[in-house]
């Protein structure tokens, strides 16, 4: 595990270059990243071309995590898991939810990342502090990175090996070859960045001149074997899956990109052919498709993308208006309103909702959520609990009066205080990402309506 004492330490950087870099030795490796989040995981697939998987504790039991670890780790040679927030950072004083709950239950040593700007022997105390707070974390190296010189790195290094008897296997400086372009939410989509080859390839060679590889693989080969796991079925790739009862096309592309395999995979589970379309290219939907499911990504940056598109938005409007069965969260809800609007600008989206969605400056919602469904008439069953999380800067305003939500919120914040899930006819749509692994009735549900729609479409 590559974690830190705190955010922005250039972790995920780091595991970048550690994942191209170890690559390019003819390692299979495979990426994790702990939390609730998309825009890692698209980086680490790219760096490390086997698909990234996320594992956090408010979503997956620990039978899970170790099943999730166990499936997408068949024939890797190294498994990577970048760490979130600081190490122990969690939901609760006992750090419940944290990255280090997620080496305990996958038995993984961690490599701390430290940034050692301005600092010196503090470096060894911060690094003695994490590995006294929890005895049970087994923090096997330490990444000294923005390193100014030699003399720093040479005190820092005697200062944490002699005090902490932990190894120090890499001091990486400053170097611009380490820049990532950023926004708001974190990382700009590895899909929509230009030369990201030519980017990660930078990052890891930065990393192989100043990280000792042989020393993290060596530490990587002592985490030994990974507790057993029950129930893998629950995690599994959808091989076993039963014959596509019905078709269900998934918006992907850079508009669109923020979706857990789990889901995808739990959908296919439960009787579903996933059909892959795109928003910014395609004329119109398949014309045999029963379901669309349109997750979160960044319609803001390419809303002027989105609106020239006009085809592609009346043909979902107007399967929509046909009764498809639709679920959308976040930036698929900000797609199905009537309009975007960001800086200053007013964009038409697919007309499906009566809303409006604009883009804030600040934060308007982040955090884990959960949302129970009520007698609201979609498809969605009564009582269903949906977990998952919430990460966005838009607001939804104007709202038709006649707007009804499918689901009451427990934790977040929702479309209104309170609610989530604006539904007409058999549309869903919310701020929630759902998880399906904590959210298991979800897919079998998604896919019934589908099949419904799907009989109604073969009897006209």
């Amino acid at each position: 595990m590559v974690a830190a004492p705190h955010g922005r330490s250039g972790k995920t950087v780091l595991t970048l270059g550690l994942l191209r870099a170890l690559r390019r030795q003819g390692c299979a490796v495979q990426p994790f990243k702990k939390g609730a989040d998309f825009i890692d995981p698209g980086w680490h697939t790219v760096a490390a071309g086997r698909t990234s998987r996320n594992l956090d504790r408010y979503f997956m039991e620990p039978d899970q995590i170790r099943a999730v670890v166990r499936g997408a780790s068949a024939g890797a040679d190294v498994c990577v898991v970048e760490a979130a927030m600081g190490l122990y950072d969690g939901l609760d004083a006992e750090g419940s939810t944290s990255s280090a709950e997620i080496a305990k239950i996958t038995a993984t040593p961690v490599v701390l990342v430290l940034d050692v700007t301005r600092m010196t022997r503090t470096a060894g105390a911060l690094v003695l502090g994490c590995c006294a707070f929890d005895p049970d974390v087994r923090i096997a190296g330490v990444i000294l990175n923005r390193v100014r010189g030699a003399r720093q790195r040479a005190l820092v290094t005697e200062v944490i090996e002699r005090t902490c008897g932990i190894p120090v296997v890499g001091a990486v400086p400053a170097d611009a070859r380490l820049n990532v372009p950023d926004r708001h939410l974190g990382l700009v989509t590895s899909g929509e960045t230009d030369e990201r080859e030519r980017l990660l390839d930078g990052i890891a060679d930065v990393v192989a001149e100043w990280v000792d590889l042989d020393a993290v693989r060596a530490i990587a080969a002592s985490a030994g074997e990974l507790p057993a796991a029950a129930g893998s079925g629950l995690v599994g790739d959808a091989a076993d899956a039963p014959g596509a009862r019905a078709t269900i096309a998934v918006v992907r592309d850079e508009a669109f990109s923020f979706y857990y395999p789990e889901n995808l995979a739990a959908l296919e589970r439960a009787g579903a052919r996933l059909v892959f379309v795109r928003s910014l290219g395609d004329e119109a939907l398949p014309s045999d498709v029963d379901g669309l499911y349109v997750g979160g990504g960044f319609p803001e940056e390419f809303a002027e993308q989105l609106q020239a598109n006009e085809a592609f938005r009346r043909s979902v409007r107007e399967r929509a208006e046909h009764g498809l069965p639709v679920y959308a969260e976040c930036g698929g809800l900000m797609y199905l309103g009537r309009r975007l609007v960001h800086r200053g600008r007013s964009y038409d989206m697919a007309g499906v909702l009566g809303l409006d969605t604009v883009v804030q400056d600040r934060q308007t919602a982040h955090g884990y959520a959960r949302a129970v469904v009520g007698a609201s008439g979609s498809w969605l069953d009564p009582g269903m609990v949906l977990v998952g999380h919430e990460h966005h800067h838009s607001q939804a305003t104007d709202l038709d009066p006649a707007l009804r939500f499918a689901y009451a919120v427990e934790r977040g914040r929702g479309i209104v205080p309170g609610f989530d899930g604006a539904c007409t006819g058999n549309v869903v749509a919310g701020y929630l990402h759902v998880n399906a692994l904590a959210s298991p009735a979800w897919a079998p549900s998604f896919v019934r309506a589908a099949e419904r729609y799907r009989a109604r479409r073969s009897a006209r």
